[in-house]
């Protein structure tokens, strides 16, 4: 049942009296609570946040002073104090609430200056469980409510970087906050311990195995780049890390070019995951435009990777995102130069490819530190109206499933090996996905389709164009491999593959009609393997 309101209008403006200090981040602090002091406000602090102050100088008062109780259990508890409280969430314009703190000899916080223990950075590191949970914040997240709540009589400021817009309205309003600023800050704060309580319910889903999908869920995240615009320009929008432990764009440097756009991160995402697929046993390259792959290759050496990755699909490629798995040398670097291109990411970028990529200045580059691992646990959010869709991270690798030749003939050695390489990039590539690859590099590929015909013949389609580039004889699906990642409902897809040159097909099976995709690959001669494995990816 919902408790019921009095009815009593805050105030516009608040006058400015007694601070309550107690930070972890102390950046800024100190010439904030100077020139609080400057303004003859009264400042009561704890721990490592009062030291600093007395260090600096000021005149601070102990919270201990107001409790008259000492911090106890190594500062576990401090503040959780009716004295504190109550100077937080006391109403001073409702009768009940000042004879109650008359009566109890409680003072009240015009001004809480809180931020939080550093769990986010801790949890990210290498700290083992128990260093994790000491820090967990339990009163300042407390303190933090307590006063949002109350901010129609308390200003609440849980970020340095809005030390000066306080200090600008009291020197503007008479030593007053003004609602406005009260109410901004009060939706700020509760981001904050929202976005807080989150990191700790994603830290505990895997370090402690707790249940990822529960009754409740928590999402929350931290600005890492206010974006010029969306999708299209009449869209507003921002980027947002939550801290997870994962390279990728969200953890990468950039090292160089103009600001990421919502789609160049979109698809530099893909792109990195793509490639992270392939591990570092062999070079390897993926080339994305609009979050779908139009070249992967495996190489020799990381040249020979982008070269066959490029030739997949030349026209697609400009103004592409481009993915290595490995560090991204000199050489390879010039030639990546020779188009356009909008982000190159790897995991380490050598001086030499430095020098070449400066001459580009608008390019935006990349170094993540690592490769993502396709193995590891963890959840994707996509919403809907009302809502949002969460699963498991596709983490299922083509070398860990039970593969089944199901035709007469069993693909070669080396047509394995391509089937493998294919049905990893489709496992990427937006459903419904048909991949052709030879020699481990994509010769064709088909996205997104209504229909699984349809991808087989845009992939052909794309090879033909790329031969005509190339100046070949035939197209490149002569003698390649090709890979669904979803089963053949008719034997209509599987056809318009092997009319296309494919010689051995992976894809899950499952369908009611798999002997007669079967039968048909047998009449032609082709090899077909079933993974039992789906990849869609809409």
């Amino acid at each position: 049942m919902a408790i019921a309101s009095k009815s009593i209008a805050p105030p516009d403006a608040v006058p400015v009296r007694r601070a309550l200090l107690s930070v972890s981040d102390k950046s800024g602090l100190v010439p904030f609570a100077a020139a609080l002091a400057e303004r003859n406000i009264a400042l009561v602090s704890t721990g490592g946040t009062r030291r600093a102050l007395a260090e600096a100088g000021l005149a601070v008062t102990d919270i201990s002073e107001v409790t008259g109780f000492p911090e106890i259990m190594d500062g576990r508890v401090k503040t959780l104090h009716p004295k504190v409280h109550g100077g937080l969430l006391a109403v001073r314009n409702d009768p009940d609430h000042r004879a109650a703190m008359e009566e109890h000899a409680i003072e009240g916080f015009d001004l809480v200056v809180v931020n939080l223990y550093p769990f986010e950075e801790v949890a990210a590191g290498d700290a083992d469980p128990l260093t994790v949970i000491e820090n967990i914040d339990i009163g300042g997240p407390a303190m933090v409510r307590a006063a949002a709540k109350n901010h129609g009589h308390v200003a609440i400021v849980t970020d340095p970087a809005d030390y000066g817009a306080v200090l600008g309205q009291l020197d503007a309003n008479d030593g007053a906050t003004g609602l406005d600023l009260r109410r901004r800050l009060a939706a700020k704060a509760f981001k904050r311990t929202a976005s807080y309580d989150a990191a700790i319910a994603r830290w505990m889903e895997g370090a402690l195995e707790a249940e990822p999908f529960d009754v409740h869920d928590a999402l929350g995240g931290t600005l890492a780049a206010t974006l010029r615009y969306g999708e299209n320009p009449h869209q507003i929008a921002s980027f947002y890390v939550t801290g997870e432990n994962r390279p990728g764009v969200s953890n990468a440097e950039q090292l160089q070019g103009k600001e990421l756009s919502y789609n160049n991160i979109n698809d530099t995402d893909a792109a990195f995951e793509l490639v992270s697929e392939f591990g570092t046993e062999r070079p390897a390259v993926a080339i994305i435009k609009h979050a779908n792959p139009c070249g992967v290759a495996l190489g020799e050496t990381l040249l020979d990777a982008y070269r066959a990755a490029f030739d997949c699909d030349r026209t697609s490629a400009f103004g592409g995102i481009v993915a290595v798995n490995r560090t991204l040398d000199e050489e390879t670097a010039r030639a990546m130069v020779d188009i356009f291109t909008e982000v190159v990411i790897a995991p380490e970028v050598s001086e030499g490819a430095r020098a070449v990529f400066a001459a580009k200045p608008n390019l935006r580059l990349l170094e993540t530190g690592g490769l993502a691992d396709p193995r590891a646990a963890g959840h994707m959010i996509r919403p809907v109206a009302g809502g949002y869709l969460k699963q498991d991270r596709d983490a299922a690798t083509v070398e860990a499933m039970d593969l089944r030749v199901v035709t007469a003939r069993a693909p070669e050695p080396d047509e394995m090996a391509d089937l493998h390489f294919a049905f990893r990039v489709a496992k990427h590539v937006k459903s419904n996905a048909i991949v052709y690859a030879r020699d481990g590099a994509t010769v064709g590929i088909g996205a997104g389709q209504m229909s699984r015909v349809d991808s087989s013949r845009i992939a052909a389609r794309k090879a033909l164009d790329a031969a005509e580039a190339l100046g070949l004889a035939e197209p490149r699906t002569k003698g390649s491999v090709v890979a669904s990642d979803a089963f053949f409902p008719f034997a209509d897809g599987l056809v318009s593959a092997i009319e296309a040159g494919a010689r051995a097909v992976i894809q899950p099976g499952g369908s009611i009609r798999d002997e007669e995709v079967t039968a048909a690959a047998d009449a032609a001669g082709v090899a077909m393997v079933f993974t039992g494995v789906r990849h869609f990816r809409h």
